[in-house]
């Protein structure tokens, strides 16, 4: 796995053995990155449910000013740790370890362009974030939340909560949604 753009362009990623960890294809990342262009140069990134961090660090080699990891597992936030030193991009970046669910209610970092969320699938996760980002200020106005989810999963859900969907796009293995606050 590598940063396929800006100025870490071609930087390995270390990544971690086993399927707890889906690392995104480069090929995903790309047409991920397309559509979150306006939003990336000087724009604050939260990823949550961060893995190796790959996304975040794409979106601060891309040129995002901050990018903000949650991530609940201490070996995989020692991984984010080390590959933003790697790819010399840690001075934009703060990596908090925790439950996301539980970090969102005090995170107090400001308002987030992007808000990308890759939770483990199938365990309901997703739902139960898009909740609490709801009613917070962590979206800014004109932000954009995406989510990354097996194909199929149910989000009937999105309209109740405020969400309109915007876009998506479906790959072999996972899809993204583009949500905006109605």
């Amino acid at each position: 796995m590598r940063v396929i753009a800006g100025t870490a362009r071609s930087m390995p990623i270390r990544t971690v053995k086993g399927m707890d960890v889906r690392p995104t294809t480069d090929r995903t990342k790309e047409t991920l990155f397309n559509i979150l262009q306006p939003y990336i140069p000087g724009g604050r990134f939260l990823d949550l449910y961060a893995g190796t961090g790959a996304i975040g660090i794409e979106a601060l080699s891309r040129g995002a000013e901050l990018a903000v990891f949650v991530e609940k597992v201490r070996t995989t936030q020692l991984l984010i740790e080390e590959n933003l030193r790697f790819t010399k991009l840690a001075d934009r970046a703060r990596v908090i370890r925790g439950d996301v669910n539980s970090v969102l209610t005090r995170l107090s970092d400001g308002s987030f362009d992007v808000i990308f969320m890759d939770p483990p699938f199938s365990k309901g996760l997703e739902k139960d974030t898009l909740f609490l980002l709801k009613d917070t200020k962590l979206i800014a106005p004109e932000g954009i939340v995406v989510v990354e989810a097996r194909p199929g999963t149910d989000f009937s859900y999105l309209e109740d909560f405020g969400y309109e969907l915007v876009k998506e796009r479906v790959y072999s293995m996972s899809e993204h949604l583009f949500l905006k606050r109605r």
